[in-house]
């Protein structure tokens, strides 16, 4: 069993270059792996399954061929694209994947994550988060025309590079305690998340037994991929 994670694609339309190596890593990468995980912010904005532009039902198609060919593909939301649906899943042939979920891998339990969720010292943040996953939220902002949601989009963006540039860089990384947290109550020793744009591997202890924490890399000046068989798992990247 081949699987392969990304996250931190942030795709759109300013940015092509990460649109053609993505399509690329479906060619390449992608079609040779059983599973593909997109775990969140595979999107840079995403007001609705409504939505339909180009760039989404481009991704949608490449998305559905890449599955028609033996890939089973799995996709999560981030903070970013939260508000992605079973309506495009359905369009892309893929599976929406609840935030947190378990695989087994490697022959062990390991936790998937976006990765958001684990920055509590962002208070201001986490707040927001539990007030836009609520149902209320969502269904108010997605009964709004799609030119209102762009300009709510485009004011949420605004809003959050200005808060981030002021905020200390610990604050939005993952607290090491709401890590061993999340490892506990799911009986996992590995984790598997993105959206801090801070790739590598770390090890830790969960109840004195040794566990990691493996972070994808955000696509921007590099791609980043998780590769894992029955055997090993690798850290991988290459230049955008």
């Amino acid at each position: 069993m081949l699987r392969l994670f990304i996250s931190d694609l942030h795709l759109e339309e300013a940015r092509p270059d990460i649109l053609r190596a993505f399509f690329q890593f479906l060619q390449d990468d992608a079609a040779t792996a059983d599973e593909l995980y997109i775990l969140g912010d595979f999107f840079e904005v995403w007001i609705g399954d409504d939505d339909l532009r180009p760039l989404a039902v481009d991704v949608a198609e490449k998305l559905k061929t890449c599955a028609a060919a033996g890939t089973d593909i799995f996709i999560m939301q981030g903070n970013r694209d939260f508000l992605l649906g079973e309506a495009f899943c359905q369009r892309a042939d893929a599976t929406l994947l609840n935030d947190p979920s378990v695989i087994t891998l490697a022959g062990a339990p390991c936790l998937l994550m976006h990765g958001d969720s684990l920055c509590t010292r962002d208070e201001n943040y986490m707040t927001f988060r539990r007030e836009s996953r609520s149902s209320a939220w969502q269904n108010k902002v997605l009964s709004l025309p799609l030119e209102e949601r762009r300009a709510l989009a485009r004011q949420l963006r605004m809003a959050s590079t200005e808060a981030n540039s002021n905020k200390a860089e610990d604050i939005m990384d993952v607290t090491p305690a709401e890590v061993v947290r999340e490892l506990k109550a799911h009986q996992c020793l590995r984790l598997i998340h993105g959206h801090t744009h801070r790739p590598a591997r770390h090890t830790l202890s969960v109840d004195d037994q040794p566990a990691e924490r493996i972070v994808l890399g955000d696509w921007d000046s590099a791609i980043w991929w998780l590769r894992a068989d029955d055997h090993e798992l690798s850290l991988l990247n290459r230049p955008l």
